[in-house]
């Protein structure tokens, strides 16, 4: 078995990553001139060219979901985690970092806290004035059966904390509530009408303790995905070598593939694991090739880039506590190299006929754009004869994104 923790000091290394923007990421910089792909584009267009057209050509605006939020503030933590020593690196230590963290994302994009002003009851809409550069899509929910980490080691129990708890944390920032907090009703009545996107209905609380209440369940449900974290990896035993780090190489002379891996180990012979956290649940085995065509992404740049081809390509199922495990070899990386050249050239030649069909599955449901979508009755805007202003959304279902991140993956 290969041994990833910890690597031996590779001098001039890089310094770690930067403390995260808004979503968790620092910016991209200059948008690329010539064709691009990044791993959430490219599923974009597999998924639904209408799609890939309204997020990456209009840029229409979407409204970020609770699981996005949730998603980057999770990252965001164990990004700080890693900056701690590692003795310090503990489920105590990570569930103290939720507040600031949420804090300074709240400084960074103040209409965060818009979430938890009011429930939003099934089928309402949504508020009229999206996050910048955010964009809304399911949080991956397939169960599975455990695929257990072999070399995972039992790690100390994450710390209880109740929402009463999260509750006064929570009337500090959110301004006025601290005297109203003390008004909400039992926690244990509050946590059961908490509902599937993190909001809690409170219709006889008052509304400032309500949103108080609602930012603590929110705040409480980030803490749990770090204990599910802990139950997969001991921090402690782990030395990453790059985190948060923007890979990219050109590929058939003039495709430009690029994206960011939240974690990269580098083993003392030189093995690389690649590490990608999700905060959703883990996918049936009918949807892992779906789950790993982003880690496959992530390989295909690495094997160009370093000429060596990793080792593993690890996913983190935060919520289930799972862990997917892959092992690419060269010939299927070269083979998804054409299958991304095959991609770019489809988006091309539809760019050049302007035609983004949509592609009508299940996913609809959770789309932000069914009132211009032809399958809903709708007509998309005029195909734009010029670059439109704005940049392109490149979240993820579990993660935002920023402008400056997006200008230079579409």
């Amino acid at each position: 078995m290969t041994a990833f923790s910890p690597p031996q000091p590779r001098p001039g290394a890089p310094t770690p990553a930067s403390p995260a923007t808004s979503a968790g990421r620092p910016g991209l910089g200059d948008r690329p001139a010539g064709p691009s792909l990044s791993p959430s584009r490219a599923a974009d267009f597999k998924t639904c060219p209408l799609l890939f057209r309204f997020r990456t050509i209009d840029k229409l605006p979407e409204q970020a979901s609770a699981d996005q939020v949730r998603g980057t503030l999770v990252h965001a933590v164990l990004e700080r985690l890693f900056d701690l020593p590692a003795g310090d690196r503990t489920p105590e230590a990570a569930a103290a970092l939720v507040t600031p963290e949420w804090e300074r994302l709240v400084g960074n994009e103040p209409d965060l806290s818009a979430l938890f002003a009011a429930p939003l009851a099934a089928g309402a809409p949504r508020p009229s004035k999206p996050l910048s550069g955010t964009s809304s899509a399911p949080a991956v929910g397939h169960a599975t059966e455990p695929v257990r980490d072999p070399s995972a080691e039992t790690a100390a129990p994450a710390p209880v904390v109740t929402l009463a708890g999260d509750l006064a944390a929570s009337s500090a920032l959110v301004p006025d509530l601290a005297a109203s907090a003390a008004l909400v009703r039992d926690p244990a009545a509050v946590a059961a009408e908490m509902d599937a996107a993190g909001q809690i209905a409170l219709v006889d609380a008052p509304a400032g303790a309500a949103e108080a209440a609602r930012l603590a369940a929110f705040l409480t449900s980030a803490r749990d995905l770090l204990t599910g974290y802990f139950a997969v990896e001991d921090p402690q035993r782990l030395e990453p070598a790059e985190r948060e780090t923007l890979i990219s190489t050109m590929i058939d002379d003039e495709l430009l593939i690029r994206g960011y891996i939240d974690r990269l180990d580098i083993s003392p012979a030189g093995d690389l694991r690649v590490v990608d956290y999700k905060t959703g649940g883990a996918p049936r085995e009918a949807f892992e090739g779906r789950a790993l065509f982003q880690l496959k992404f992530y390989a295909l740049v690495l094997w160009r880039t370093r000429g060596v081809v990793p080792r593993v390509l690890r996913l983190l199922y935060l919520k289930d506590a799972e862990v997917l495990d892959y092992s690419p070899d060269a010939g299927e990386l070269e083979r998804f190299e054409r299958t991304l050249i095959a991609l770019s050239n489809a988006v091309e030649r539809a760019k050049r006929d302007q035609d983004f069909r949509p592609k009508p599955s299940r996913l609809c449901g959770w789309c932000n754009h069914q009132a211009l979508c032809p399958e809903f009755g709708g007509t998309p805007p005029p195909f734009p004869t010029s670059p439109t202003a704005g940049t392109p959304t490149d979240s993820e279902p579990d993660r935002l994104s920023t402008p400056s991140r997006d200008g230079a993956v579409a």
